[in-house]
């Protein structure tokens, strides 16, 4: 679709702009974000990715419109997992409300860079080497029916080789200190030296869950599209209201208890359609759109239909593989003793 590097630097000029006004007027102020403020950014995340749609189909026509409304419906989708994965590090952390705004904004800023250089990657290897779309396919269905029969979601941040490395060339302070990542401690002889804040170790654990993550979301949209600046754009979008809907739904996500079912369907789907170009088989992306739709508005539906049942004692287990054990030791980590499993259930963060 694009021929010319300008797409590019004005796309990225614009999300800038939007990442500066948010942190540099909206979020000047730390301040816990409530529910009605997270609605209007969400709704205006949604509007301006529709918005991107709508110039999409009026400059390049109606089957890369499609490509990336289909594209940015599964990013989202998949972005539960996150926000799932965020629950928790916030929960067991004490993030204070007020500084988790800034972990996130961080956190997607690097998710930007990232997934650029992953999308960029897999373009190269698609481009150069055509079997690997057979090998993406099958990575997609494996990690969809392992998703389907995997019963917990554990972390273990502690077995996160980035944050190890972090702490032997850094210490960690005990506390936080407002929202700032960087601290300065008293050090063995008294003298202060320069420190992490439990805060910067929130943010790693964000930063390379969303990494493990990205390694089947971003296959995922090339199964719909070959072109990088659809593939990037629909990652970007749904990056940019991940923050946003985080706030939004925090409370209410475990509510949706059919909705891995049905995030497991659509990858498999979206996995047996890239095989499927084996054969010379080509689904719609009309079709491809209405299946990835319905499967994860049937997932929603049948939740709120059919809601999980209290058990003996009248408690409703909303969030399985979310139990925590461990207590702060002297380096204001947790003992942790629980596992990240990500969606594939074979790498951890």
């Amino acid at each position: 679709m694009v021929h010319s590097a300008w797409p590019w630097v004005v796309f990225g000029a614009v999300v800038l702009v939007l990442l500066a006004v948010d942190l540099g007027v909206f979020n000047r102020k730390a301040h816990a974000v409530g529910m009605r403020e997270a609605a209007r950014w969400s709704v205006l995340m949604v509007v301006l990715a529709m918005a991107f749609n709508f110039g999409i189909l009026h400059f390049a026509g109606r089957r890369p419109a499609l490509e990336f409304l289909t594209g940015y419906l599964i990013e989202l989708a998949l972005s539960v997992d996150n926000i799932f994965v965020f629950v928790l590090l916030f929960t067991y952390f004490r993030v204070p409300p007020r500084h988790q705004h800034r972990v996130l904004f961080w956190g997607i800023l690097g998710a930007l860079v990232m997934r650029g250089v992953m999308i960029a990657a897999g373009a190269y290897l698609i481009t150069r080497f055509h079997w690997v779309i057979y090998v993406f396919g099958a990575f997609l269905v494996f990690t969809g029916i392992r998703m389907a029969l995997q019963k917990e979601i554990e972390i273990e941040p502690e077995a996160n080789p980035v944050l190890r490395l972090m702490r032997r060339i850094l210490p960690v302070s005990p506390d936080y200190d407002g929202q700032h990542f960087f601290t300065r401690v008293a050090g063995p002889g008294g003298a202060l030296r320069k420190a992490a804040t439990p805060l910067l170790v929130v943010l790693i654990l964000v930063e390379t869950t969303d990494l493990i993550f990205a390694v089947d979301s971003i296959p995922a949209v090339f199964a719909v599209t070959r072109d990088p600046f659809i593939v990037y754009t629909s990652n970007v979008f749904a990056i940019l209201g991940l923050r946003s809907m985080y706030f939004l739904l925090a409370g209410v996500v475990d509510k949706f208890r059919f909705l891995k079912l049905g995030l497991s369907a659509v990858l498999v789907f979206i996995g047996a359609k890239m095989l499927a170009t084996y054969f010379h088989l080509e689904v719609p992306v009309a079709l491809s759109l209405g299946v990835v739709g319905g499967l994860l508005a049937l997932s929603v539906i049948a939740s709120l239909v059919f809601p999980e049942k209290p058990d003996a004692e009248g408690h409703l287990d909303h969030t399985p593989g979310f139990g925590v054990a461990g207590d702060k030791d002297h380096d204001g980590l947790p003992d942790v003793d629980i596992d990240i499993v990500p969606r594939n259930g074979t790498v951890d963060p």
